[in-house]
């Protein structure tokens, strides 16, 4: 529901009309190569290509709605700035407006279905991110119609599978995760979260555009939910290869090896996402850093080298303090209770005390006040 924004990335189309699809050579060329820059990061150049469709072939949505992903993903890559919300949100309104004209004519245009209802998608992933639950809910609840009008047209579309199989998952796996969403969900029809990863494959083998989405996608469910790690490490090299200028697909490469316990190829990465901050690559700012910084602090610590652990926790800890604005992260929490830990192996117990402490005071995270208060009662040991 909420996470149903994400299912129209590029979900476009076969051809059943003219009127409907744009099939030509031309438009496909101009419409992959800028699909491929934004997935890459190069927004300049994806913006040259979309400008291009958008005037080539004004009276369809495909060129506004691209244009609006690149708008998109400069939020993604650095979702604490706010400062683009409302000019992403301006560009989907204005391709909705475009495809109800489209609509007004023909209410079977599926071209115009699909762009409404990824406008929309698009418009509730971001109010979710902002924790505008009721406004993510009802983009939901008017997309997702919309949507299966689409999948009823065309029913053999790959790029359409997408959207369906995006909604079949998160519909039984969102309110088990977050329980803020459950009341919500009972306008809603009931998702299949086995048959939503077997639809997200099929898009991710088979789908002429939404190909690269669909791999996202289940990148993003392997590794946050599924648990299945070697899964996701595999898509997210796979990405990565393809866009080596992905911060996001970059970051998964590294916590999904270290989580693999592949320390040596997780650290080679970290290092590397480190330098391109202090490159300052596109995507890779502070919050990247932060992530780098603490898993380099954790293999330093799985390796025994505590006095080089400290030095990349301590880093973590400052960063946190800037990035943390309303509440302590994971990082943050974490970070302190592995400073409290290394204290102990170096018999410095009353500075370790006061980090146990101060977990306490933090937000909970992975069973850290549990572990604080064991700690507190009898001394970490490796």
């Amino acid at each position: 529901m909420i996470k149903l924004q994400r299912a129209f990335l590029f979900c476009l189309f076969t051809s059943i009309s003219y009127s409907q699809w744009l099939t030509s050579p031309d438009f496909d060329e101009h419409a992959q190569r800028g699909i491929f820059n934004v997935y890459n990061l190069e927004f300049e150049q994806a913006e040259k290509e979309f400008n291009y469709l958008a005037a080539r072939y004004p009276s369809h949505p495909a060129g506004k709605f691209f244009l609006g992903m690149i708008e998109w993903w400069q939020i993604l890559i650095n979702l604490d700035d706010e400062s683009r919300d409302e000019a992403f949100i301006r560009k989907m309104d204005d391709v909705i407006d475009l495809c109800d004209s489209l609509l007004d004519v023909n209410d079977n245009d599926v071209g115009a279905l699909f762009f409404k209802g990824g406008a929309l998608g698009f418009q509730g992933r971001l109010r979710a991110n902002r924790s505008s639950w009721i406004k993510a809910a009802n983009d939901g609840r008017l997309a997702l119609p919309i949507v299966q009008r689409a999948f009823k047209l065309a029913p053999h579309n790959y790029d359409i599978l997408l959207g369906i199989g995006i909604y079949n998952y998160y519909a039984a796996t969102i309110p088990e995760r977050y329980p803020i969403v459950k009341p919500l969900m009972i306008f809603f029809p009931s998702g299949d979260k086995r048959k939503g990863i077997e639809q997200l494959r099929e898009a991710s083998l088979h789908a002429r555009y939404a190909a690269i989405e669909a791999k996202y996608f289940l990148l993003q469910l392997y590794y946050n939910y599924e648990r299945q790690y070697d899964s996701a490490y595999a898509l997210a090299t796979s990405l990565f290869k393809q866009f080596p200028n992905n911060v996001l697909f970059h970051r998964y490469v590294g916590r999904s090896a270290f989580v693999l316990s592949q320390f040596t190829e997780a650290e080679k990465h970290f290092r590397q996402i480190l330098l391109r901050c202090e490159l300052r690559q596109r995507g890779y700012g502070d919050f990247a850093k932060r992530e780098a910084m603490y898993y380099l602090a954790m293999i330093e610590m799985n390796k025994q080298r505590y006095d080089s652990a400290l030095k990349y926790f301590y880093e973590c800890d400052k960063l946190c303090r800037t990035l943390d604005k309303e509440e302590q992260s994971g990082f943050m929490t974490l970070t302190n209770l592995y400073i409290g830990m290394i204290y102990d192996v170096q018999k410095k117990r009353a500075y370790a005390i006061q980090q146990y402490r101060k977990v306490q005071r933090m937000k909970d995270f992975e069973n850290a006040h549990q572990r604080a208060e064991r700690y507190l009662k009898e001394p970490y040991t490796p």
